[in-house]
């Protein structure tokens, strides 16, 4: 009897021992697998930097060094000197680089950020003479992104393109008969006589639209002199130019707002004589991109109150 149950708690005791020695090898390989998944994150990481960045590596001798603008240009965007200025930078200054080319799809924005980005490409012009630069437009290549546009010493389009688009806007809404009608009064306490300008549930005071539209005039005699400075005497004498109209590639060139039709290859190839086209415009990483999206949902929160902007749009 006794030999039985010293039997059975051998049997139990290998059992026990399996089981502890099978749970072990589990997690060995929960361990294992992790590890994969985790080196295939940080593989495919690695490939994504390198495919965005990494392009700068090539066995030609020279380069065109490309630089994108798309979207809207603003603050803390992609299309801002934040981001376009050191691609700029390190674009010119890459020991390969034969031409930099401006790659420009947007709508327009700010005119501030597209005045920093306009002077930065005249400072490194001027500091790299040697060095052409060339903007080409995709799609669109209105206001502001014609206004960056005009810093190059040459602009090339599509046919198709729309080009232009000259002028400054400041968007606002009115909502005062709608107020009235529902009977809701509105109360608006500020220090200073002009700080409830361009309240939307407030009538309009002449003066204050004055005062906005001599402040768009200014910002629009700045962009018409910075057209000016950079398209000299291509520009045809034609006051619709800076009227805010748009056109096509093809009738933007007969107007002498570009000086060719053509895509970003051609220009490589033809022009600058650099087939091989390197891209350096700067990225967001995984975290600024999230974090920006919680910077906007905050900022959608608590912008009931901001000043309208002009835009070059």
């Amino acid at each position: 009897m006794i030999q039985e149950e010293t039997q059975s708690l051998l049997v139990l005791k290998d059992v026990a021992l399996e089981v502890v020695k099978e749970q072990r090898r589990a997690r060995r390989w929960g361990i294992f697998f992790k590890l994969l998944f985790v080196g295939m994150g940080l593989l495919l990481l690695i490939g994504i930097n390198a495919d965005e960045s990494g392009n700068k590596f090539t066995d030609a001798e020279e380069i065109t060094a490309v630089v994108d603008i798309n979207g809207v240009i603003m603050d803390g965007a992609l299309a801002s000197g934040e981001f376009v200025n050191p691609a700029l930078k390190e674009a010119f200054e890459h020991e390969k680089t034969k031409g930099v080319l401006l790659r420009i799809n947007s709508p327009g924005g700010s005119p501030v950020q597209s005045g920093i980005i306009n002077d930065e490409i005249k400072r490194l012009k001027a500091k790299h003479k040697e060095i052409p630069v060339y903007a080409v437009v995709s799609d669109l290549c209105a206001s502001g992104g014609y206004y960056i546009a005009v810093a190059a010493d040459k602009i090339y389009a599509d046919k198709a393109s729309i080009v232009g688009s000259i002028g400054v806007r400041m968007d606002n809404f009115g909502a005062v008969g709608l107020m009235e009608k529902l009977g809701v009064e509105r109360r608006l306490y500020t220090a200073g006589a002009n700080k409830g300008m361009l309240d939307p549930f407030l009538p309009e005071n002449e003066t204050q639209v004055a005062h906005i539209k001599n402040m768009l005039n200014n910002t629009h005699q700045q962009f018409i002199s910075v057209v000016k400075e950079g398209r000299g005497e291509r520009l045809q004498n034609n006051p619709d130019i800076f009227s805010g109209l748009f056109w096509t590639g093809e009738d933007a060139l007969k107007l002498g707002l570009i000086d060719g039709l053509g895509s970003d290859a051609y220009v490589a190839r033809e022009l600058i004589k650099a087939e091989e086209m390197v891209n350096f415009t700067s990225e967001k990483d995984l975290f600024e991109r999230l974090s920006e999206r919680v910077e906007t949902s905050a900022q959608a929160l608590l912008s009931m109150d901001a000043t309208p902007r002009p835009v070059l749009r």
